[in-house]
């Protein structure tokens, strides 16, 4: 372990704040953090080539990344090497004391480690894949030269992502893996509303070019006297609006088990469980499957082995990769109005598309749920280990979990078809954004909501502050 040790006492880290930061501080370096990511993902990588940069367009929701530019592996290593150590600790591979602040030390020090070598690795297989690569007509010497420069910005803006997600842990709010997805969702979804601009600059009425926002399509549309395309905008807004407020209504959804405190008589507390039990890490794992599916697909057509698909532009339009790219339903519809024959094979596109999103949810959901520390014998091993005990019961972890047990199941295959149903939903209805990336804003934008709330509690009481560990 010295070794280890050694790897983490020379890697840069961001220092704590000595004592504890207002709110008003919090919030300016989250903006600060925010303003900076935004600023680097403008900066294009030097000596790229001409790559379809559109084929990376559902990993880049997932993984907060803008591809083409230094930011382009987003936060991908981060969240790659976050789930590889919560798998080993949870399955009893590699074991960590999280109990401990030296155990929480090493846990989160060795994740960093693992972070660097995703960064090193995923950087040299999207240029040396084809994904980024440089100038094909370069010569081979120079041709090489630029591959190791592209990794090389490739690395500096992973540490830099790095290094912001440690800065906003502990200066700002949330976490920086968190803000910089509901921060590429949001411009997003921002954008395919209301951006003015087409292909060919800012878009004015009569131009024959339709503008980015589908708000300025709606507009447009029905000036024109074109029923067609202004229902396809009416439907992406109202669809997008719809996702929202269920996946609000979903979110805020729970069930509590009363508990109490053992040796102090009248004092007790509730043990949320989230019908989203598994919060959005299912959907997640899945879309995540389809864009490294699609990804590799891509790469393995350029090297002449069509074995996953092949594409047509950026649009995938054979084997596997076809059936598992989402269709727009809205679109198929509309089409079949106008044409006055309905696509059959559109329909058994879409059931596929939904069926593998719930089904991959549901196995993704369980799989977490066995191996994160989420089953119903850890969670009455972490409620006995709080001091804590349900009323009305013995003291005894067995009956605790044959309690949770009627609960975290039928929580877990709910909760993983609800979100992979909600993100295919949106997907297929041709939302302003991928299902994914709405249901992840939702659930982070509520977590920041609670991390205010609280914080503005601790800011108002003092004594409060004292009851949740404040300093």
């Amino acid at each position: 372990m010295s070794f280890i040790d050694t790897a983490l006492s020379i890697f840069p880290e961001v220092k704590k704040p000595e004592g504890r930061l207002d709110f008003k501080a919090k919030i300016k370096w989250t903006i600060i953090v925010l303003v900076a990511f935004f600023v680097l993902s403008a900066i294009p990588l030097f000596g790229l080539g001409a790559n379809q940069l559109k084929q990376f367009e559902q990993l880049s929701i997932i993984l907060g990344a803008s591809f083409g530019s230094i930011l382009s592996l987003g936060i991908g290593p981060i969240v790659t090497a976050s789930i590889v150590i919560q798998l080993l600790n949870g399955s009893g591979i590699w074991k960590f004391d999280t109990s401990t602040k030296e155990g929480r030390a090493r846990f989160h020090g060795i994740q960093k480690l693992f972070s660097l070598a995703f960064i090193l690795f995923e950087a040299a297989i999207y240029v040396l894949m084809g994904g980024l690569a440089p100038n094909a007509a370069l010569a081979p010497s120079q041709y090489t030269l630029m591959q190791i420069l592209l990794i090389a910005q490739l690395c500096i803006g992973g540490i830099l992502v790095l290094l912001m997600d440690d800065l906003v842990q502990k200066w700002g709010i949330a976490s920086g893996i968190s803000l910089f997805i509901a921060a590429g969702v949001a411009a997003q979804i921002f954008i395919r509303a209301f951006s003015p601009l087409t292909s060919a600059g800012i878009w004015a009425f009569g131009s024959g070019q339709p503008p980015v926002g589908q708000v300025w399509v709606l507009i447009n549309s029905l000036i024109a006297g074109n029923p067609a395309g202004a229902g396809l905008a009416l439907s992406a807004i109202i669809a997008t609006i719809i996702i929202f407020v269920i996946s609000v209504f979903a979110q805020a959804m729970k069930v509590e088990i009363p508990l109490s405190f053992g040796r102090v008589r009248g004092h007790g507390i509730r043990w949320p469980l989230h019908f989203m039990y598994t919060s959005n890490i299912p959907v997640i794992l899945v879309a995540a499957l389809i864009a490294n599916l699609q990804l590799w697909a891509g790469l393995l057509e350029r090297a002449g082995h069509p074995i996953l698909g092949t594409f047509s532009g950026n649009q995938p339009i054979t084997g596997i990769v076809a059936w598992l790219d989402s269709p727009n339903l809205v679109q198929g519809m509309f089409d079949a109005f106008n044409t006055g024959a309905f696509n059959f094979s559109l329909l058994a596109h879409a059931g596929t598309y939904i069926l593998f999103m719930i089904g991959g949810s549901i196995l993704f959901s369980v799989f977490w749920v066995q191996t994160s520390g989420m089953d119903a014998r850890s969670q009455a091993d972490q409620i006995m280990n709080s001091g804590l005990q349900i009323p009305g019961f013995r003291r005894d972890p067995r009956v605790i979990e044959q309690i949770l047990k009627r609960y975290t199941f039928p929580l877990t295959i709910m909760g993983g078809a609800a979100v992979g149903f909600l993100a295919a939903s949106a997907d297929l209805l041709g939302a302003l954004s991928r299902g994914t990336g709405i249901l992840l804003t939702v659930m982070i934008i509520y977590r920041i909501y609670e991390d205010i709330a609280k914080q503005h509690m601790m800011d108002m009481n003092p004594a409060i502050r004292k009851i949740m560990g404040g300093k």
